[in-house]
């Protein structure tokens, strides 16, 4: 799991260094940042938020399971 975890974290970096080479600007930096930041916030929500504090009884094993979930909760 460390090493799924480093390998994430390496193409993240990879990914953000590639970005910016090609067309560094502050305002693309901000962007970025904002991006992730809010990717990030939403993974949180789906997946410790929704089980924690809306439906402890439902495991989620992945986006398409939270998908899955709101599907079915509105019918």
């Amino acid at each position: 799991m460390y090493l799924k975890a480093v390998l994430f974290l390496i193409i993240g970096v990879m990914a953000i260094t590639g970005i910016l080479a090609t067309s560094f600007s502050w305002q693309i930096v901000f962007f970025l940042i904002l991006a992730i930041w809010s990717f990030c916030r939403f993974y949180y929500f789906c997946f410790y938020v929704i089980e924690k504090y809306v439906n402890p009884q439902f495991k989620f094993a992945g986006l398409y399971s939270v998908l899955v979930y709101f599907w079915r909760k509105n019918k």
